[in-house]
């Protein structure tokens, strides 16, 4: 379990850098199953968002997100290739559209621009009627599923009473309900780098949105994933892979 308030994980690897970063209520850890293949294209490293098992910052907006990440990663010189998987996609691009000179590429997983209007009221609830802690990762699995259980297992907190949520279902909500403030298609639209979208079957973007996503960026190529919900990267893992690794052969320096 990664909970000792590091920021910024060296995962290893030469060349170019590689930056994943998780979504909602996940963690750096939530890539372990992607790290070993990614060091094959670069040097790659994993963040853990602010609230995730660090401190909870006072501003919860995406662009203090953004602005966290642009500071934690300020010393890697050559510019980033970004994974992003939902928050951690829109953090992504936020940061690219205000740093341009310093990403090189993304890759943007199941989430979309515009929830203007929602909430995570409802969400929230059923957060907290999780039955925590939970005993063990069977525990886990069994309640979750073998997909969602595996993913909460590395992304939750391990203590002597079982597995807790790694952060206040709270901020979590706050970080959410963010989006249903604002839009993020002025910062999508100012984006120009080499990008790939990949949206699951069952995804939680808003119907269309992520083709259009396409559409208007000039250099985006879009995938479909079949049989996938929100966490592609762990139930169509194979899909997945192939990808990304024909996405990153493109973009990275061979």
């Amino acid at each position: 379990m990664r909970h000792n308030r590091v920021v910024l994980y060296d995962e290893g690897g030469v060349g170019a850098p590689i930056l994943l970063l998780h979504g909602l209520m996940g963690s750096a850890a939530t890539w372990s199953d992607q790290v070993p293949w990614l060091r094959e294209f670069g040097h790659v490293y994993t963040f853990q968002a602010a609230g995730h098992g660090r401190p909870v910052p006072a501003d919860l907006g995406t662009d203090a997100f953004a602005a966290d990440l642009a500071a934690h990663t300020a010393h890697i010189a050559e510019p980033l290739t970004i994974i992003g998987h939902s928050m951690g996609a829109i953090h992504g691009w936020v940061f690219a559209a205000a740093h341009p000179d310093r990403v090189r590429a993304l890759v943007v997983e199941d989430i979309a621009p515009d929830f203007t209007g929602q909430t995570a009221e409802g969400w929230a609830a059923l957060v907290d009627s999780w039955p925590q802690p939970f005993a063990d990762a069977d525990a886990l699995v069994d309640y979750f599923g073998p997909v969602a259980g595996r993913y909460f297992e590395r992304a939750f907190t391990l203590t002597d009473q079982g597995y807790h949520l790694h952060g206040e279902t709270e901020t979590f909500r706050a970080i959410s309900e963010d989006w249903g403030t604002r839009d993020f298609w002025p910062e999508w639209k100012a984006l120009e780098i080499p990008t790939l979208l990949i949206e699951a079957e069952h995804t939680i973007a808003p119907a269309g949105q992520m083709r259009l996503m396409a559409d208007v960026h000039p250099n985006a190529e879009y995938a479909l994933v079949a049989d996938a919900a929100h966490l592609v990267h762990d139930e169509q893992p194979t899909v997945y892979r192939e990808l990304v690794a024909g996405f990153l052969r493109k973009v990275l320096p061979q």
